[in-house]
């Protein structure tokens, strides 16, 4: 089954040609050209990514992305004309997982998609086989504090509690907690939470860092100034 793709975007020559663009590539495009209808196909249909233009009438794209992550966990790239730093916080603040800037060309957009899909649908690698004396139960709990990581079940526990992490989110946790109590970089966190092979912009990090501080608590993940940040073992 081709990977289906979700496009809202109120610009019907854009919307168009990047609907084609992705078809090219292989892609299953559904499209809509206001928040509320992308909202309607969102609810009543299944997608693998939703690509939100920022300004679109009626439920405006950060919106739209705010009512989706009510309910869903799905990969949110969004879109903006300007690239201007208000749009690019309100996204990735509302929940989105990265976002472009238009006009971009369509090798670009693709290679985000990819990156998106794969850092959205990844599996830990497969732990080695258990010593003979050993139950076959499973890598043992992460335990910071009131916080427990199943590495094995990707679940994340605080006091007990599930937490619901979107992918993105529980791939940062995971980076964190594969390095307690050191110090990583942004460009560090990027390249391996976001997959970028160059220097992706450092807003994306801090704007994930916040999310998942309101969800595992804010002292957790500390801040090294001047560095990047940390989790306090």
């Amino acid at each position: 089954m081709p990977v289906s793709v979700l496009l809202v975007e109120d610009d019907k020559v854009i919307r168009r040609s990047v609907a084609l663009a992705l078809e090219r590539y292989g892609y299953g495009v559904t499209t809509a050209e206001d928040g509320l209808t992308g909202l309607e196909l969102f609810r009543e249909g299944r997608y693998d990514l939703l690509l939100l233009d920022v300004m679109l009438p009626g439920l405006d794209g950060i919106g739209l992305c705010r009512r989706i992550r009510e309910t869903s966990t799905d990969p949110v790239l969004m879109m903006s004309a300007r690239g201007d730093a208000l749009d690019v916080v309100s996204g990735l603040e509302a929940g989105a997982d990265d976002y472009v800037v238009k006009p971009v060309d369509t090798s670009v957009l693709v290679a985000r998609i990819r990156s998106l899909l794969r850092r959205t649908t990844f599996r830990p690698d497969p732990a080695p086989d258990p010593p003979p004396d050993t139950a076959p139960d499973g890598p043992a709990p992460l335990v910071f504090g009131d916080l427990s990581i199943d590495t094995g079940g990707l679940e994340v526990f605080r006091a007990g509690r599930p937490v619901a992490l979107a992918p993105t989110e529980l791939r940062l946790l995971l980076e964190f907690a594969a390095h307690p109590g050191i110090v990583l970089e942004r460009q560090t966190l990027l390249r391996n939470v976001w997959d970028y092979g160059w220097d992706g912009d450092s807003r994306v990090v801090d704007l994930c860092v916040q999310r998942l501080r309101k969800k595992i608590g804010a002292e957790r993940i500390e801040t090294v100034r001047g560095f990047g940040y940390k989790l306090r073992r």
